[in-house]
């Protein structure tokens, strides 16, 4: 259990940062701005829960989702090497990644076809999860941008728990709209002859 009797150490005061290795990097490494991303999500997760408490299986999934994310930013954090870190480091599981398959295909039974794409919006909920959404891309294209440099290594399990998750936020957010019912569609090219 992590143990905070601090809050302010003044060690990043001169734009670095610690990760789990120990290592100092500076604070807009790819690696900090990846695991940046994630708890950006995380924020947004906790903003979106404050409209679900009308569904209880929803906020429940969602508020595991909230530490799963934690998971990996700590997964992000600690760098892979080839020598031994003299600790296990905290990875993200393909059996989390299953589990976020699982309830997509759940929640996606009940949802209707979509026949149009569909536009962030409709419930307060419903918007909450597609920024949620959004956030989580980023945070999926920062760990990929990160994994193709030289000498950084991702886990592949963590950039499908991003891409799975995306995905999972979609479905939910639609879940949110009365199963779709009450989804704002994008009708292309709508207001091209609106002057």
């Amino acid at each position: 259990m992590v143990k905070l009797n601090r809050i302010y150490t003044r060690t990043g005061d001169g734009g670095d940062t610690g990760l789990a290795t120990g290592e100092r990097v500076l604070k807009d490494d790819a690696r900090v701005a990846a695991y940046g991303e994630v708890d950006e999500t995380n924020a947004c997760l906790g903003l979106a829960r404050l409209q679900a408490a009308g569904d209880a299986w929803l906020d429940a999934a969602l508020g595991r989702i909230q530490n799963e994310l934690f998971d990996l930013g700590a997964d992000l954090a600690t760098p892979e090497r080839d020598e031994p870190l003299g600790f296990e480091p905290l990875r993200v599981t393909p059996d989390q990644v299953a589990r976020l398959e699982r309830e997509i295909d759940f929640m996606n039974e009940a949802v209707s076809p979509l026949n149009s794409f569909v536009l962030p919006g409709g419930s307060p909920l419903a918007s909450a999860l597609h920024l949620a959404r959004t956030v989580s891309r980023r945070a999926e294209r920062a760990s990929v941008t990160l994994s193709r440099m030289p000498g950084e290594r991702v886990s592949p399990t963590a950039i499908a728990y991003l891409n799975r998750l995306s995905d999972h936020l979609f479905v939910a957010s639609r879940r949110a709209n009365a199963d779709g019912a009450a989804d704002v569609l994008w009708v292309p090219g709508a207001t091209r002859d609106q002057g």
